[in-house]
């Protein structure tokens, strides 16, 4: 029997993250993601699974933290030291906790801002999947964002990340407040 190598989307290898130069958030966390594969982060509040993801977007700064010790590759390319939107470039999208829209702007204008395609035919067809994922975005696609429900708005929070294309798609807690259904 052969044994077959699967290619690293991602690969973290003994991160430390420390926040206001003192407090340490996560030590020794390694991560190895399949291209294809998924990984689930499980574990009590507080536990880093958030900082983790953090890492990997680069939106420690932002919350005064940084990663001190550690690799962090993505297809294969250093990414320790790339700004947040250079990553995203990289083709790597991170759904924050507590859906962030753009509550002044229909779920449609929160699709079309999110897009990273420059086509008008790449853009309908991202949103086209987007609302099929979630059809009832489809139906409220002309209603303010702030308007929508916990759940609602967390369906527009994943598709304006889909909308980015992703090679990599995070998502920090993806169930808050969708129906189990959906979940």
């Amino acid at each position: 029997m052969t044994e077959q190598i699967t290619a690293k989307a991602l690969s973290l290898n003994n991160i430390e993250v420390v926040y206001d130069h003192i407090s340490l958030a996560i030590k020794g966390v390694s991560i190895d993601v399949p291209e294809g594969g998924m990984v689930a982060l499980l574990g009590a509040n507080g536990a880093g699974k958030s900082t983790t993801l953090k890492s990997i977007s680069g939106l420690l700064a932002s919350e005064r933290g940084e990663v001190r010790r550690g690799e962090l590759h993505f297809l294969g390319r250093n990414i320790g030291a790339l700004m947040p939107q250079e990553r995203v470039r990289l083709g790597i999208a991170h759904v924050l906790e507590g859906r962030r829209v753009f509550e002044h702007l229909t779920p449609d204008e929160n699709l079309i801002a999110a897009s990273a395609v420059r086509s008008r035919h790449d853009l309908n067809r991202n949103r086209e999947r987007v609302f099929s994922y979630f059809p009832r975005l489809y139906e409220r696609r002309t209603v303010a964002s702030g308007y929508l429900s916990g759940g609602e708005q967390q369906m527009l929070a994943i598709g304006r990340a889909l909308m980015t294309q992703p090679k990599l798609l995070m998502l920090d807690e993806p169930s808050l407040g969708l129906a189990p259904f959906l979940v």
